[in-house]
């Protein structure tokens, strides 16, 4: 049960979705959220830059003097979006248990968000994290650490904010190890889930995998409404199983992640990386 939830804080509007998400999931499970935001080091940020562009140093003053003020704005911005949030949602700002209820906390540290997400993400229940940087592009960096640097669930959140999350859980099966971890990190979602669909799909007419109807009976141990539905490859998978699940209403993917040496592969220019840029609902994976 996701207890502890750990989600990155920018300051740019790319937080509003990952805010509502992790809040849904939180009041589903009276969670704690601990809001992580990462200030840049200037210095580390200027190093890099320096060793790229040719005539920099000339103008070190100018150019450290923007990358404070601009990381100021940021973390200003962030601080002020998560005490709006708390006061709103009438969420208890507190950084020890017990408490009965949803609560956060602000979490500050320097550096790199890739590096300090994989950090406090080894010791959180489920990491919240959005797909896209601030200004457009996928969080590739942030989201890699999270799935391969922590062995912890990611429930990557849509562009949008959902209405709800977990009501209709779908689940992307397969019959290996990555997909049976996701499962199983999902279970306190599919167990409150108000309906249960197993996707699979069969590469061909003919198929001799029975997993589907295992992970099926299996599941329904934990849940009855649990459907199977077995979907036949005429074009793209992942654009296949996107469309299922919205048609059937879904608010939450459940996916494996793949292991590590397939990683660059998988989200670069594979089925994740669909996913992960089209998908309209929050996309829950594990490693």
């Amino acid at each position: 049960m996701p207890k502890f939830i750990v989600l990155p804080c920018t300051g740019g509007a790319t937080d509003a979705p990952v805010f509502a998400t992790a809040l849904a999931v939180a009041r589903q499970f009276a969670s704690h959220l601990a809001f992580l935001h990462v200030r840049p080091d200037a210095r580390q940020q200027f190093a890099a830059l320096a060793a790229t562009e040719i005539g920099i140093v000339s103008g070190v003053g100018d150019t450290m003097e923007r990358m404070e003020l601009d990381a100021d704005r940021r973390e200003h911005a962030a601080a002020a979006q998560w005490r709006e949030l708390c006061q709103r949602e009438a969420i208890a700002v507190r950084d020890s248990p017990p408490f009965d209820g949803v609560s956060a906390e602000w979490v500050a540290e320097v550096g790199t968000p890739a590096d300090w997400v994989a950090e406090h993400g080894r010791a959180a229940d489920l990491i919240v994290a959005g797909r896209a940087h601030e200004g457009g592009g996928t969080a590739m960096d942030v989201l890699e650490a999270a799935l391969m640097n922590t062995r912890r669930p990611v429930m990557i959140a849509p562009p949008a904010v959902p209405a709800s999350v977990g009501r209709i859980v779908t689940i992307a099966w397969k019959n290996t190890r990555e997909a049976a971890g996701a499962v199983s990190a999902a279970l306190p979602f599919i167990a409150q889930a108000e309906r249960v669909i197993i996707l699979t799909i069969d590469e061909d007419d003919e198929t001799n995998d029975r997993s589907p109807e295992r992970l099926q009976r299996a599941l329904r141990w934990h849940n009855p409404h649990t459907l199977l539905h077995r979907l036949v490859r005429d074009h793209g998978s992942a654009e296949v199983l996107l469309q299922a699940a919205m048609q059937a209403g879904s608010d939450l993917l459940v996916m494996g992640a793949y292991s590590h040496t397939r990683l660059r592969e998988a989200m670069f220019g594979g089925f994740t990386r669909h996913v992960l840029e089209h998908a309209e609902l929050p996309v829950l994976m594990a490693h």
